[in-house]
Order: structure tokens, then C-alpha cells, then sequence
């Protein structure tokens, strides 16, 4: 399999990392990995776009080898879209494709949303906008981001090996350890007595407000590239079909395809992924 390179992306208030693959002239494609995965989400698939594209898969604020966020700032899905826009222009992309999966899809489509004009595909895998809100959960959402953790919240789990971390991820995701092992790998760091997640602890805290669903299908409205969806089969629980068939009704060139599968496509089927990719560009 084709090793990545690492990248280092300076931007005023942190440093994000990445990993690319495929050549320096190729057509870009920037790669948004989900929530609490890492660059090694894309480790199946990019080797398999390398000969098209110079795949870019950036590791979002206090995820994989990305700076955490100072003490005291909190998480914020809008915020991501920043980064995003801020590592654009240091990479100096000024049209590129654009892959989401999950966290990284929701995302994908409100940089899509803010900067039509240099947006060149939209792709986007098990996801189509943030998390929305409906009203009926607000009050209690809101309690519980505000509600006390204690001085130094949870401690972190230690794992004795990244294998007994592999199978607590898989146990959690659904998504087979052999399967989970290139995001489990980059994920940890080694610590006193084992391994330790890498990633921010503050990535679980809840987050008080999301969207209305009618701001969200308002954001979606302004994508104009020509825009691809994949969706696991049957469905994700967290993505029933229906108010994602709302949301892929507001976007104007958007072609939806499903894929036997879980959350996970890209790492389960990436020559089926990649056959999609194409097909898209």
C-alpha cells in the first residue's frame, strides 16, 4: 500500500496535520474524516485516487496529529468549517474536490455552502450537513452541555496494547478491528503503562445549540458543485432516511447512491468507494 506524506499546516492560532497521496500536479481532493477518526480513515481509499487526484486528508482541530484547542475553547461545528477554509488557503488551493465522511461530510457541505465558487466536486459519504435540531431535545441539550464534569472530568482510559484498543473501538463502532486498525493507530499515543487516545477529550462533550433543520436545508440550498452522496444500506440508525431525503431535496445537483455496508464504507469497500468516486468526477 502507498505510503502518505505528512503534512504540517501553520495557521495563525494552531497547527493542523494531514497526509497526501498521489502527485504534487494532480487535481486536488481535500478528505474530511468523522468524529474522533483521523487522517487513517482515508488509508484504504486514497492509495486507490492516488493516480487522479492528490488526495489531502486533513485532520481536523484536536483530532489525530492536529494542535488541540486552547483550555477554555470549546468545540464548535462552525468553527470547523474555519479551520477548513483557513488550511485551504495555506495549502493554496483555490479549486479543489471535496470528500467528507460522516462529521467530515456534514462539514464538506457548509464549505461547499460558504465558498461555491472553488468548490469543484462535492462528495460525500454517510452524511449531508451537521446534526440538526427539531426543537423537542433543545432544553435538555442545553442542560446537559452546562451541566458540571467535575475539576478534570473522566480520567483516560489506558489500553495495554493497540490491539485492546482496536477491539474497544470496534466494539463501539461496529466497524471490525482489522478494519478500525489505521485510524486506532494514528489515534493513540503512548503513555505510562499502555496507550492513550490522542484525540481531545473535550471532542465528547456535547455541544448546548445545533441548527434548526429549516437553517440547515437553507445552508444546503446554496451548494452549487456537482454534488455526490453515499449512504450505507439499510440505513445508519443516526441518519434515518427520511430527513435525509428532505436534505438531498435541497440540494440542486446532488446524485444519491447506496451501498450495502456500515458507517464505514470507505474502509469496508474501498474499491466499491473508489468505482463511486469515479464515477462522480
Amino acid at each position: 500500500m502507498t505510503s502518505p506524506t505528512e503534512l504540517s499546516i501553520a495557521l495563525p492560532h494552531l497547527t493542523l496535520r494531514a497526509q497526501r497521496w498521489g502527485d504534487d500536479a494532480a487535481p486536488p481532493l481535500l478528505a474530511l474524516h468523522g468524529w474522533l477518526d483521523n487522517a487513517g480513515s482515508f488509508a484504504r481509499l486514497a492509495p486507490l485516487l492516488a493516480a487522479r487526484f492528490r488526495v489531502i486528508a486533513l485532520e481536523l482541530p484536536g483530532h489525530g496529529y492536529s494542535d488541540h484547542l486552547a483550555a477554555g475553547v470549546s468545540y464548535r461545528y462552525l468553527d470547523y468549517v474555519q479551520a477548513v477554509l483557513d488550511a485551504v488557503d495555506a495549502l493554496q488551493l483555490e479549486r479543489y474536490a471535496l470528500l467528507g465522511h460522516s462529521l467530515g461530510a456534514g462539514i464538506a457541505a457548509l464549505v461547499a455552502a460558504a465558498t461555491p465558487g472553488r468548490i469543484e466536486r462535492l462528495l460525500m459519504i454517510e452524511g449531508l450537513g451537521p446534526l440538526g435540531d427539531d426543537g423537542s431535545h433543545t432544553l435538555q441539550r442545553f442542560r446537559d452541555a452546562y451541566a458540571p464534569r467535575g475539576a478534570n472530568g473522566k480520567p483516560l482510559r489506558v489500553f495495554r496494547s493497540i490491539e485492546q484498543a482496536a477491539s474497544a473501538r470496534s466494539m463501539v463502532s461496529g466497524l471490525p478491528a482489522e478494519l478500525a486498525r489505521p485510524i486506532v493507530e494514528r489515534g493513540l499515543i503512548e503513555t505510562k503503562g499502555g496507550w492513550r487516545w490522542r484525540s481531545d477529550p473535550r471532542l465528547t462533550h456535547p455541544s448546548p445549540v445545533r441548527l434548526a433543520d429549516s437553517q440547515i436545508h437553507a445552508l444546503l440550498r446554496g451548494i452549487d458543485a456537482p454534488s455526490a452522496l453515499l449512504l450505507a444500506q439499510p440505513a445508519t440508525s443516526y441518519l434515518p432516511s427520511a430527513p435525509m431525503q428532505a436534505r438531498a431535496a435541497c440540494v440542486r445537483q446532488l446524485a444519491v447512491t447506496h451501498l450495502d455496508g456500515g458507517h464505514h464504507l470507505h474502509l469496508e469497500d474501498p474499491t466499491a468507494v473508489a468505482a463511486w468516486i469515479d464515477a462522480a468526477t
